[in-house]
């Protein structure tokens, strides 16, 4: 059975004291019990802090926004995997849409950090999503499609045991647009075929696949309830501790 995840993007929101309040709201109303894995992607500077407040709690993480492929030297300004690991982050999103337009990320630089990240064992949260012009011109398969076959899709099965998909249109990301359900099983469905091809059937089936895109309490249930949709990547809903419980509790 895939794993099921509810994953929150902070982004660059929050003060500390702010997102110690949120991460202890979620750890205390958090159904420990629960096989839905709980994930918090926070800034940089918080990091410890939060990992130090989850760290006992079996299916609540704390993930870096990024990172840096190389594991030292001087890049001024990055963080190194080695750095997240000292400080227990097991988790790490890359290729975030706001990633590859504000700062440049390419395929290929993906791919190196894909490298890096697996060469550290750590487990990867992959950003993948076509923008609305491609949408329109119906050419959102090949898209994603590239995304992945650049940055992923060189793995070997037992490496892509470290990766989860996160599929996000970026016209649905912060405008209150969302794809619709079947929109979003589709790209999923399509997404599991390609993993299917390049690594087998047996990888395909065992790898989540979330979907991030203005998922909000009012549209997590139905979204969850897709065959090849496995949780979501949350942006604005997860900054809210009764709004982002709601979309964890939309599993159930």
């Amino acid at each position: 059975m895939r794993q099921k995840i509810a994953a929150g993007n902070w982004k660059m929101n929050l003060t500390l004291d702010e997102g110690l309040q949120l991460a202890r709201y979620i750890s205390n109303e958090l159904d420990i019990y629960s096989d839905t894995q709980v994930i918090l992607a926070a800034p940089y500077v918080y990091l410890k802090s939060l990992s130090d407040l989850t760290f006992p709690i079996r299916n609540l993480h704390i993930a870096a926004q990024n990172c840096h492929a190389k594991e030292s030297g001087a890049y001024t300004g990055e963080i190194a995997i080695p750095m997240l690991k000292s400080i227990n982050i097991e988790y790490v999103v890359i290729g975030h849409s706001e990633r590859r337009a504000y700062f440049n990320e390419s395929n290929a630089i993906l791919k190196e950090k894909v490298d890096a990240l697996i060469e550290q064992d750590m487990n990867i949260i992959f950003c993948c999503g076509e923008p609305l012009e491609v949408r329109k011109a119906e050419g959102h398969f090949d898209y994603v499609t590239e995304q992945l076959e650049a940055s992923l899709c060189h793995l070997s099965p037992k490496q892509f045991k470290q990766v989860i998909i996160a599929y996000e249109p970026i016209w649905a990301i912060g405008t209150g647009e969302t794809a619709s359900p079947d929109q979003a099983q589709e790209m999923h469905a399509h997404i599991r075929s390609l993993i299917g091809e390049k690594l087998g059937r047996e990888v395909a089936e065992s790898t989540s696949i979330l979907y991030g895109g203005s998922v909000k309490p009012a549209n997590a249930q139905e979204l969850f309830s897709m065959n090849d949709v496995d949780g979501g990547l949350v942006g604005g809903a997860s900054l809210s501790g009764s709004s982002f419980l709601s979309i964890i509790n939309a599993f159930s």
